[in-house]
């Protein structure tokens, strides 16, 4: 006897939570990071401090999560209907399958409100001379020693001190260090100034830092910072981020650079051919380096994306907290209206209402109801009854049996037709003769017919 073992040919099935995973993974893995622009909408803030929206155009949406930690860096709380400008990542909550865009920064749209403010600055300061070329000091070709004031710890001094060192290491150099991102930046870089020049040792002054965005270049923008450098004594160079970021102090300054590295070049002089060829090597290096740290850095990435972050995994159960909670308190909040609205609906029926009253009424309805029945059925069963009489009349009066009863007879053939013509009968033939009271059968003799 063989036994038959089925064997089941079927591929495996994913859980959801295996999909959920490859999905997310998939998503992170293909988009490090994007720029989107939209319309905010559905915007809320939970207990937790996180921030959670949607961003819309005339088609679609999509679901976004900025946590507290990064939240807490934009200027004004954003409204519902800004169109704004976000960075982030796009990933999956596994929890519930949504696809969703983690928030890193978010601007202002279009102009935006920093944008605003900025151009009324800058026309405010033109139309006082301070933007004119003819105010602007010389900045010397061979300082005796230069000033640089900006934030000790960031890239901004490394590239100036490394190409000071490269093009003229011999000029001393003094740092003013201030903060230059944020709500303090300001005032200390007018305080960094204001020392600088009770200091007197520099006879030009790099005023910067390394690049970045509208908002992180603000306090370059700030009124009071441009007063400040307009009023300085000493030639001022402004180095604040890239090439292509353009602030306040770059239209105050005597000499604007492109990024503190260009400003270190522009106030330092060039030394001999073997110095250069010296330095060249070494920045050719420093380059080779930083390649093969960007490389490494790059694979860095990529197998730390590989990883499971343990504060995504905090993110997402602060962010199910979260919805939990919102949804308890919309439930919550639900159900009071509910029952206040029944409570109140009863109160008013009960309010205008009284049992007893309604008894009576009900009572006093019913007698009226009964009465008015009685009289209605009797009137009914009158006139039915003449109906009834009047009818019987009418039907005696046009009833065969009455004219049978004047003498008059139904004479049919063996079939049961009606015989109403000498011609349709014959001699020989049965016929039977209905009478008021009976039937004659008889047998048909002779036919006459009428000439007629």
């Amino acid at each position: 006897m063989v036994n038959h073992v089925f064997q089941d040919t079927r591929p495996r099935a994913l859980t959801v939570s295996e999909l959920n995973h490859q999905a997310r993974h998939l998503l992170e893995s293909s988009f490090m990071q994007v720029w989107i622009e939209g319309e905010l909408s559905g915007f809320s803030r939970p207990s937790s401090g996180h921030w959670y929206f949607s961003l819309k155009d005339s088609k679609c949406q999509v679901r976004c999560a900025m946590f507290r930690g990064m939240n807490q860096r934009i200027r004004s709380i954003p409204k519902e209907g800004d169109q704004v400008r976000i960075r982030g990542k796009v990933t999956l909550y596994e929890n519930r399958g949504d696809f969703q865009v983690i928030v890193e920064h978010m601007e202002p749209a279009g102009l935006g409100a920093l944008q605003q403010a900025f151009e009324e600055l800058k026309r405010k300061l033109q139309s006082e001379g301070l933007f004119e070329a003819g105010r602007k000091k010389p900045v010397p070709t061979l300082p005796a020693h230069i000033g640089v004031i900006t934030s000790p710890t960031g890239a901004a001094i490394h590239d100036i001190l490394t190409v000071l060192a490269r093009r003229c290491p011999a000029i001393p150099v003094t740092l003013y260090p201030t903060t230059v991102q944020g709500q303090p930046a300001t005032a200390e870089i007018v305080r960094a100034i204001e020392l600088a020049r009770a200091h007197g040792a520099a006879d030009v002054l790099i005023i910067g830092r390394g690049g970045g965005s509208l908002e992180d270049l603000w306090c370059f923008n700030e009124e009071a910072v441009a007063r400040a450098i307009a009023d300085c004594p000493i030639p001022t160079v402004s180095a604040v981020g890239h090439e292509t970021d353009v602030t306040i102090a770059d239209f105050v300054a005597d000499l604007r650079a492109p990024t503190p590295s260009a400003a270190a070049e522009k106030v330092s002089p060039d030394q001999s051919d073997m110095l250069r060829q010296i330095n060249d090597r070494e920045f050719r290096l420093a380059n080779a380096a930083r390649r093969a740290l960007q490389r490494l850095t790059t694979k860095l990435e990529h197998l730390s994306a590989r990883l499971r972050d343990p504060r995504r995994e905090l993110q997402e159960k602060s962010q199910r907290l979260d919805d939990l909670e919102l949804r308890l308190g919309k439930s919550i909040h639900q159900r009071l209206e509910r029952s206040q609205t029944s409570s109140t609906h009863l109160a008013q029926r009960l309010a205008m209402q009284s049992p007893r009253r309604q008894l009576a009424d009900s009572r006093e309805i019913m007698a009226r109801s009964a009465s008015q029945l009685d009289k209605a059925i009797q009137g009914i069963l009158t006139k039915l009854q003449d109906r009834l009489e009047h009818t019987a009349g009418t039907l005696n009066v046009v009833s065969p049996l009455a004219t049978l009863g004047r003498g008059y007879a139904i004479v049919r053939d063996t079939h049961g037709n009606i015989i109403r013509n000498a011609t349709d009968v014959a001699s020989g033939d049965r016929i039977s003769a209905r009478v008021a009271h009976g039937t004659i059968d008889a047998k048909v003799t002779s036919v006459k017919v009428d000439e007629n």
